[in-house]
């Protein structure tokens, strides 16, 4: 993965190998400040498909994220690329957004940015 931290990729590969979701972090991606707790793919994934599913118009996306292994996907020997985020807010000065928190995906690449722990913010 040509540019990506090393270290980054190194805290993901930890959060993948363990069923824990507590690990905080802070990165900048895109010139947006994201803040939340990392999660496995595969807890984030099914997490995703449960709230879609109990969409009505969403339903039929579930399967996108509960589905086989896609091509060109990696193993799980490789180095992971995507940093999964829940209960995680895109910062805008004193705001935070969603304020109940949700589920991105990042591409560690992307991350020109970051710090460990979960940024704070307070409603003026």
């Amino acid at each position: 993965m040509p540019n990506a931290d090393e270290l980054l990729v190194s805290i993901a590969a930890v959060v993948e190998s363990e069923p824990s979701n507590q690990m905080s972090l802070t990165v900048v991606a895109g010139g947006a400040v994201i803040t939340g707790r990392l999660a496995p793919e595969a807890m984030w994934r099914e997490r995703v498909a449960e709230v879609l599913r109990s969409s009505d118009r969403l339903g039929p996306f579930s399967g996108v994220f509960t589905g086989h292994r896609e091509e060109g996907r990696p193993d799980r020997e490789e180095a992971p690329t995507h940093l999964h985020f829940h209960l995680a807010r895109i910062l805008q000065g004193s705001l935070g957004i969603p304020e109940t928190g949700g589920m991105y995906r990042v591409a560690i690449r992307d991350v020109s940015a970051w710090t460990v722990g979960d940024l704070s913010y307070f409603e003026q």
